[in-house]
């Protein structure tokens, strides 16, 4: 028997609630900055299932695959609009050495992958199949080099080898192996968490790695490197401090993770949780606000043009391993609490994008806050690939700024949350997009947006929301939580009306 449920009669499962009111006045006229695209970037690190079995099934599966890449995923990650890619990690990155994922795959050596469950790592997906997957998903490679536990030649040689014309041993060996014309690779990370899993490095003696390494990566041909030093994590502005110092000019971009994670030694599980767990998780992702702020304000001293970029290259939610899968795999669900992180996240990005200029969430497919999750043949989406999804539309816009009235939420922790989020940016064909999260788990909230000049017409809009915060897509219900189309936009004098339901999340455009 199949059974239809209309977004009405969604609504009205849902408990009856009081409705309060938001106001935002949108501020088109104030000076703004471009959302750059690749803070919608993404990050696919050798652990668990994310590289095997989520991306790569190899050329033989008998799951359908385009050169090796499964097809389901990959036609998922396309509507994304994929703008940048990260790999091989994250701490993979420092004791992966390249020249082992290339050449014929079944001579590539093995090797254990220390970092995340001792896992046998047969190097079947190297440098050829990361950078092809990026061509194939039309997106910026992001290559994170071994600083921890490789040479400065190891790192010269694969820079060369990526990226030369010439007619050069490397680039000579690259023609061997399959690949006559040279890619682009853009962005470089020289090192991962070199405070941590990278090396467990003091900043002084990182920041002077860095300078000897970043030397010997050289541009070749018309390719030009955008260089990524290593950052800090949450609030350790000294890190910053010293970068800033010390490396200066000779970077491009300062990373900076941060995630949200209730504790280390005990993360709590992704689908089992609490109202209260619920409200401190956004508290939680909303300090990512105060990272931002506290690292600009180092590097504005010294770089009040903004020419170094901030770029938050590992954010997302990290719950406890699902029950029955493998430790150190990182195999969790994501329910509407998750999709709540990456959009309240997203907001946040927007409104620094005149430093962020790129993020990468943790990670694509099965690790983390995935937007895929895989088994087998099956392939499931996400909450937080529909929130990726349905805010696309502000890659490359320019960000409208706007003031939000709303009421407050305090968290046992006394942090205070909205309970409305917005962001707003227009593309240059003068096409604005408005997105709004209503956090309240039991209140609908009537919100008046003012649009002070801002013309408007033929509105559509889609809405994500489900009758539980703690509810997920799995292999057996793929479609609990999807958005579906939302029409209840009333247009004002200058303004339009809306009811954002509890926990629920819309895109309007106009």
């Amino acid at each position: 028997m199949k059974i239809t449920i209309t977004f009405a009669a969604l609504l009205a499962c849902l408990p009856m609630v009081a409705q309060e009111k938001a106001v935002i006045d949108l501020q088109p006229q104030k000076d703004t900055w471009r959302i750059e695209k690749e803070i919608y970037g993404h990050f696919a690190e050798h652990l668990g299932t994310c590289i095997y079995g989520g991306l790569w099934v190899g050329p033989d599966s008998p799951i359908p695959n385009t050169q090796g890449y499964r097809n389901d995923v990959l036609d998922a990650l396309k509507k994304l609009q994929i703008p940048v890619l990260r790999w091989p990690g994250g701490c993979f990155a420092d004791e992966y050495h390249w020249r082992d994922g290339i050449g014929p795959r079944q001579l590539r050596p093995k090797m254990i992958n220390t970092h995340w469950g001792g896992t046998v790592e047969d190097n079947s997906f190297g440098t050829h199949e990361f950078l092809n997957l990026c061509e194939l998903l039309d997106c910026e490679p992001y290559v994170s080099v071994n600083l921890g536990s490789g040479t400065v030649e190891e790192i010269a040689d694969w820079v060369e080898y990526m990226t030369s014309p010439a007619d050069s041993p490397l680039a000579n060996l690259r023609r061997e192996n399959g690949r006559d014309k040279p890619w682009k690779v853009k962005y470089l990370g020289v090192g991962n968490e070199s405070w941590g899993c990278g090396g467990n490095m003091r900043p002084e003696f990182y920041a002077d790695l860095y300078r000897r390494y970043a030397t010997y990566c050289r541009n070749f041909g018309d390719n030009r490197l955008f260089k990524v030093a290593v950052g800090p994590s949450d609030f350790d502005v000294n890190w910053t401090e010293v970068m800033m110092e010390r490396i200066g000019w000779r970077m491009n971009g300062l990373s900076v993770h941060f995630y949200t994670v209730y504790d280390w030694n005990a993360k709590g599980s992704a689908t089992k949780f609490t109202p209260d767990d619920y409200y401190w998780t956004l508290g939680k992702c909303m300090d990512i606000d105060n990272v931002i702020k506290s690292h600009s304000a180092i590097m504005d001293r010294t770089d009040p043009e903004k020419q170094i970029a901030l770029m938050v290259d590992e954010w997302g939610a990290w719950w406890d391993e699902e029950p029955g899968t493998v430790r150190g795999h990182l195999y969790q669900q994501n329910t509407m609490r998750d999709a709540f992180v990456a959009a309240l996240s997203l907001m946040v990005f927007h409104r620094h994008a005149d430093r962020v200029k790129m993020a990468n969430i943790a990670q694509l497919a099965n690790v983390l806050q995935a937007m895929v999750l895989t088994r087998d043949d099956k392939m499931v989406l996400t909450p937080t690939y529909h929130v990726f999804e349905m805010f696309k539309v502000h890659q490359g816009a320019f960000h409208v700024p706007m003031d939000v009235k709303t009421s407050d939420i305090v968290t046992e922790e006394n942090k205070v949350i909205q309970t409305v989020y917005a962001t707003a940016s227009v593309n240059e064909e003068g096409v604005m997009h408005i997105s709004l999260a209503n956090v309240s788990l039991d209140r609908s909230y009537e919100v008046t947006i003012h649009l002070n000049g801002a013309e408007c017409r033929d509105i559509s809009g889609r809405i994500l929301t489900s009758a539980r915060i703690t509810d997920y897509n799995d292999f057996d219900h793929p479609d609990t939580v999807r958005p579906v189309s939302f029409t209840g936009v009333k247009h004002g004098e200058n303004s339009l009306i809306l009811t954002i339901p509890a926990k629920s999340i819309i895109a309007l455009e106009f």
